[in-house]
């Protein structure tokens, strides 16, 4: 495998709209707090010592593993120690993955409802996803007749791989670790995110001390516990908005008891308001 790397670039938006590989290896990559996107992430561990949460769940990587990130879903990457750590993050605009298989096959499958985020491969099939990625990220990059071509053609095989992967996975869950306060509290937001959620209520729904359960939020999970609520509901106001749900009929279902909050919220977020974003998607 190649051991040419790039410089861990710490934005969590495409410039390309269709599809970004990247290969970082480094010793202290810059901090990247609990975050979701709009694409779809293929995430191929390769070394070091580190855990991946989604959600509310964590995961302890090993050599090979993969991540399937769907669009919209909280993640975020823990660094257990100082050492080399190397991966390859690749990121599919939705429309593109989904166009990409053509009539045979939808591409997009190994990221529907219930798949797993979570895939250990063969070692064959390591070697075998380790080698697609390695010439993916060299005609990505590259300048030679037929790159983007060549490309295209690779990530089409590097997709029909994970997607049999996926489809002969065992249908059970995964081995994952019992989740930690962190996780427990990770779910309970995103199953209750519409009701009005405080630290004396966690607290008391976890028998823990709202300072205690506050501390080991923000240690976990890198931000405060208002400021991740804030975000799982705009996360679904965003995503009802994109389905052609307008802004004015949507912030109560996600939990916003009234529009003028909704809209600060918002603004404060991304910078522009809920009814510039709603049009973005009715053109």
């Amino acid at each position: 495998m190649s051991r040419s790397a790039q410089s861990f670039d710490s934005r969590q938006s495409m410039k390309n709209k269709k599809f970004e590989i990247f290969h970082y290896r480094d010793k202290k990559p810059g901090s990247v707090n609990m975050h979701y996107h709009d694409f779809y992430e293929v995430y191929f561990f390769l070394s070091g010592q580190v855990s991946f949460r989604v959600e509310g769940t964590k995961f302890d990587l090993m050599h090979g593993d993969l991540l399937l990130i769907h669009p919209m879903q909280m993640h975020q990457l823990q660094i257990e120690e100082d050492s080399a750590y190397e991966r390859y993050v690749l990121w599919m605009d939705r429309a593109y993955l989904q166009r990409l298989g053509g009539s045979e096959l939808d591409l997009a499958a190994c990221f529907a409802s219930g798949a797993p985020n979570h895939l250990r491969p063969s070692r064959i099939a390591r070697a075998e996803l380790g080698n697609l990625l390695e010439k993916l990220v060299k005609e990505f990059y590259g300048q030679n007749i037929g790159s983007s071509i060549y490309a295209q053609g690779l990530l089409q095989q590097f997709m029909v791989e994970i997607n049999r992967i996926v489809n002969s996975a065992p249908k059970k869950e995964p081995q994952k670790e019992s989740p930690d306060l962190a996780g427990q509290i990770l779910t309970y937001i995103g199953n209750h995110y519409r009701e009005n959620i405080t630290l004396e209520t966690l607290a008391s729904e976890f028998f823990v001390s709202k300072y205690y359960l506050s501390h080991e939020f923000s240690h976990q999970v890198g931000t405060s516990v208002y400021r991740y609520v804030i975000l799982r509901r705009l996360l679904m106001a965003r995503e009802l908005m994109a389905a052609g749900h307008a802004p004015g009929t949507i912030y109560q279902n996600c939990g916003f008891t009234d529009y003028t909050n909704f809209y600060r919220a918002f603004k404060s977020e991304y910078g522009i308001s809920p009814r510039q974003y709603f049009a973005e998607f009715t053109k």
